[in-house]
C-alpha cells in the first residue's frame, strides 16, 4: 500500500483545514487508517483512527470535538477535518495504514505503511 497525503497549509487560529490521504491498492478497505502528527523536536503522536468500514473512530483527547476522521473506501481515501485549529496543532501530519485488529490503534509501531506527511501550520 502506498499512501499520499495532501491538503496541508497555513491557517489562522480558529480556522479549518481538511487533509486527505489517498491509498493505492485494492485492499484499502481492510486497513484501519490513522492520522498522526509530529511537531519539531517531538515524537510522532496519535491524532485519530478509523476502522475498516468507518463504523468506529478514535481520537486523541487533545483533538476530540474539533477534528473528524472519515474514509471513503470507493475512493481509497481517508480524511481529517480539522476545525477550531490552535497554534499547538502545528505539525507535519502523517497518515498510516494498519492491518492488525488489536485495539492498539494509537501506537505508531502498529502501523505498516506511512504517507510522506503534509505540513499544517496554525498562526496565532
Amino acid at each position: 500500500v502506498q499512501l499520499q497525503a495532501s491538503g496541508g497549509g497555513l491557517v489562522q487560529a480558529g480556522g479549518s483545514l481538511r487533509v486527505s490521504c489517498v491509498a493505492s491498492g485494492r485492499t484499502f478497505s481492510s486497513y484501519t487508517m490513522g492520522w498522526f502528527r509530529q511537531a519539531p523536536g517531538k515524537e510522532r503522536e496519535f491524532v485519530a483512527a478509523i476502522n475498516w468500514n468507518g463504523g468506529s473512530t478514535y481520537y486523541a483527547d487533545s483533538v476530540k470535538g474539533r477534528f473528524t476522521i472519515s474514509r471513503d473506501n470507493a475512493k481509497t481515501t481517508v480524511y481529517l477535518q480539522m476545525n477550531s485549529l490552535k497554534p499547538e496543532d502545528t505539525a507535519v501530519y502523517y497518515c498510516g495504514a494498519r492491518r492488525a485488529l488489536s485495539d492498539y490503534y494509537y501506537l505508531k509501531e502498529e502501523y505498516n505503511y506511512w504517507g510522506q506527511g503534509t505540513q499544517v501550520t496554525v498562526s496565532s
